[in-house]
């Protein structure tokens, strides 16, 4: 058991491999990313959701990565690119065997939650994207990475504008598009005057 839970520790250490790629300068680890979910569904969760429910997905749901790592979908590095489908068969994997070897429901909180089969699940995913947002502002806001940088993995896009543009098809809850839509409005903001 020790060494599992050492092992889950890791996330604390983890670093979230979209910003890394970005350059950012001392970015999120996997466990600070999932402690923001949190707070946001605290704040924000609608009264109708299981609270208990929603909360221990949070706290699930990239419990995985310890093992296999957060694997960014769109990484160019060749260490880091795996399909979608083997990343789910690998997240699955570690998470059966964490749910195993710790006695717990880990892996049927994983399921619902990579599934979206609940209103919970789907409203923790939106979190998890509105936290990435909140993130991209904060790191735009403190010029934690140099946006004029040559940087192949974000070609097509400038500043932070990948994060933003690829969350906005995926809500699925109307407060997290509420949420975005003010996050954006604040990034937007904040890029033109640093642009300036």
């Amino acid at each position: 058991m020790i060494d599992i839970l050492s092992e889950i520790y890791d996330l604390k250490d983890e670093k979230r491999t979209g910003w890394e790629l970005r350059h950012v300068e001392y970015p999120e680890t996997v466990a600070s990313h999932s402690w923001g979910v949190s707070f946001l569904a605290l704040n924000f969760m609608p009264e109708d959701l299981d609270s208990e429910k929603v909360l221990k997905l949070c706290i699930v749901h990239d419990v995985a990565e310890a093992d296999v790592g957060d694997i960014a979908h769109r990484a160019i590095d060749a260490d880091k690119e795996t399909s979608a489908d083997k990343k789910q068969e690998l997240e699955r994997q570690a998470i059966e065997r964490y749910s195993r070897d710790l006695n717990s429901d880990l892996d049927e909180l994983w399921r619902e939650y990579d599934g979206k089969v609940s209103e919970e699940a789907c409203f923790v995913k939106d979190m998890d994207l509105i936290d990435m947002c909140l993130q991209a502002l904060k790191y735009e806001n403190q010029h934690r990475y140099d946006p004029d940088e040559e940087n192949e993995n974000f070609q097509e896009y400038e500043h932070m504008d990948e994060f933003f543009a690829t969350t906005r098809p995926r809500l699925k809850t109307e407060k997290a598009t509420e949420m975005f839509q003010r996050i954006k409005s604040r990034y937007e903001s904040v890029k033109d005057s640093r642009s300036s």
